[in-house]
C-alpha cells in the first residue's frame, strides 16, 4: 500500500498549541527564500522584520517577551499551505546552530548498543546476545544515576563478569558522549524525505528530545528530532559512528522550536512521554512511548559538559539527548528484530512539543543537500536582510 503523504497543521502541532510560543523555519515561495517565522492561529509570520536568522533571534534579550508582544508581523499564509506545498515546506526550525547529540543516555537504549558491540554488526545474532545479556545489564542499569558512586560500583561488577563495554563507560560513567550529528543547514524538517545510507540493512529511528542552546549555554526551548541510525554499521565498530550518523537527510528535526515560558519549562520538559510510530507500505506498524524521566544524566547537566569553557558555540546549538527506545520487534523474519523499509512513515511526538513527520528512503534517493551557509547568505543578501 502507498502511505498518504499529506499534512495538516492539528497533526503537526501540539495539544495547547494555542498557549505555545513555536518559531521554525519555512522556505517561502512568496520571497524565493528562508524566512524565521512565529506559527500563530495555525498560521505563519514571518520574523524576518526582527531577525534573518533564528541563530540570532534567540540571542536577543527577553526574546520571549518581544515575541509574545510582537505586532504587525508579515502574514505568509496558513500552516497548512506549507504543509501542502502551496506556499512553500517546513524547514528544520534552525539554522546556523552546531547540531550535537548525546548517545547511550537511557538504560533500555544503552542495552542494545552493548547487543550490537557484541554482535558486530549482525541483526541475526542479536536476539541471542539479548538473552544472554538483557537479565543481567538490565536489572543493573535500571534507575542508575550516571557518574554517581553506585555506577562506580556497578562499573567494577560488571568488570568483574567480563561485561564491560565502551558504550556502558559512556553511559553510567562520570562523562557523556557528545558527537556532531550532522553539520548547521543539513538537517532536514517535518514532511521531508530522512535517509537511510544505501549499505545498511539493520538500521531504526531514533526518536529524541531536542534542546535548544544559546551561545552563553542558557537552554531557550526544546523541539524534537530524529537521530537516523545504522546499527550494522556502528556495530561493525565505533569508529565509524560519523559514516552512521552523518548522511543525506540523516538529520530530522521540527517541527518548531517551543519556548520556554510561564506556560512550559525545563522541569516541564523533563516530564513527557515522547511516542514512537512507524507504519510501513508493507503493512508493518511499530509503537511505543518511553518517559523522559527514565533518562541516565539530566538534561541540564548533558548542556554543560556540550557548552562550557572548553568549547564555545558561537551561534549557539541544538544537543539531541539520546534515545528511548531500541526497536526489537521483528520484521523481516524470526529473531531478525526491527530494521526500516523504504516508504516508511516514521512519527515521532509528544502532547507539548507536537508531532514530527518523516518518511524514509535512501540517502542517494533523498534530494541532494545545496543550500547551505553560503547560499543562505547570498540569500539573505538579495532579500536586504543583511
Amino acid at each position: 500500500m502507498k502511505l498518504t503523504r499529506s499534512l495538516n497543521a492539528a497533526k503537526i502541532l501540539p495539544d495547547d498549541a494555542s498557549q505555545a510560543l513555536l518559531i521554525g523555519r519555512v522556505w517561502s515561495k512568496a520571497v524565493d527564500g528562508p524566512c524565521v517565522v512565529l506559527v500563530r492561529d495555525d498560521r505563519v509570520f514571518d520574523l524576518s522584520s526582527l531577525s534573518a536568522t533564528v541563530s540570532s533571534l534567540l540571542e536577543a534579550e527577553n526574546i520571549v517577551e518581544q515575541l509574545k508582544s510582537a505586532e504587525g508581523l508579515a502574514d505568509l499564509g496558513a500552516l497548512d499551505d506549507f504543509l501542502s506545498g502551496e506556499a512553500g515546506e517546513l524547514l528544520a526550525p534552525i539554522d546556523l546552530q552546531a547540531v550535537k547529540a548525546a548517545g547511550v543516555t537511557f538504560a533500555d537504549s544503552m542495552l542494545e548498543r552493548v547487543i550490537e558491540e557484541q554482535a558486530k554488526g549482525d541483526a541475526s545474532r542479536a536476539q541471542a546476545i539479548r538473552e544472554q545479556l538483557a537479565p543481567v545489564l538490565g536489572d543493573s542499569l535500571r534507575g542508575l544515576v550516571a557518574g554517581s558512586e553506585q555506577a562506580s560500583k556497578v562499573k567494577a561488577l560488571l568488570q568483574d563478569m567480563n561485561l564491560w563495554s565502551q558504550y556502558l563507560e559512556v553511559g553510567i560513567g562520570p562523562d557523556a558522549e557528545i558527537f556532531t550529528k550532522s553539520q548547521p543547514m543539513s538537517s532536514v524538517g517535518c514532511g521531508a524525505l530522512v535517509g537511510i545510507h544505501p549499505m545498511s540493512e539493520w538500521n531504526n529511528p531514533e526518536p529524541e528530545v531536542v534542546l535548544v542552546l544559546r551561545s552563553d549555554g542558557q537552554i531557550v526551548g526544546a523541539t524534537l528530532g530524529n537521530d537516523v541510525n545504522l546499527r550494522d554499521v556502528e556495530g561493525r565498530s565505533a569508529l565509524l559512528l560519523s559514516k552512521a550518523k552523518d548522511n543525506n537527510a540523516s538529520c530530522s528535526i521540527g517541527p518548531f522550536i517551543r519556548l520556554f515560558d510561564a506556560g512550559f519549562s525545563l522541569e516541564d520538559l523533563s516530564r513527557v512521554k515522547v511516542s514512537l510510530h512507524v507504519e510501513g507500505e508493507d503493512g508493518f506498524v511499530m509503537a511505543g512511548e518511553s518517559p523522559m524521566e527514565a533518562i541516565s544524566r539530566t538534561p541540564s547537566d548533558l548542556a554543560r559538559q556540550l557548552l562550557n569553557r572548553n568549547h564555545q558555540y558561537p551561534d549557539g546549538a541544538v544537543l539531541f539527548l539520546g534515545t528511548m527506545f531500541a526497536p526489537v520487534k521483528d520484521r523481516r523474519g524470526e529473531g531478525q528484530g526491527f530494521t526500516h523499509e523504504m516508504g516508511d512513515r516514521v512519527e515521532i511526538s509528544t502532547p507539548k512539543l507536537g508531532r514530527l513527520v518523516n518518511w524514509v528512503q535512501r540517502s542517494n534517493a533523498c534530494p541532494e543537500w545545496t543550500f547551505g551557509l553560503g547560499a543562505l547568505m547570498k540569500n539573505l543578501a538579495g532579500r536586504g536582510l543583511l
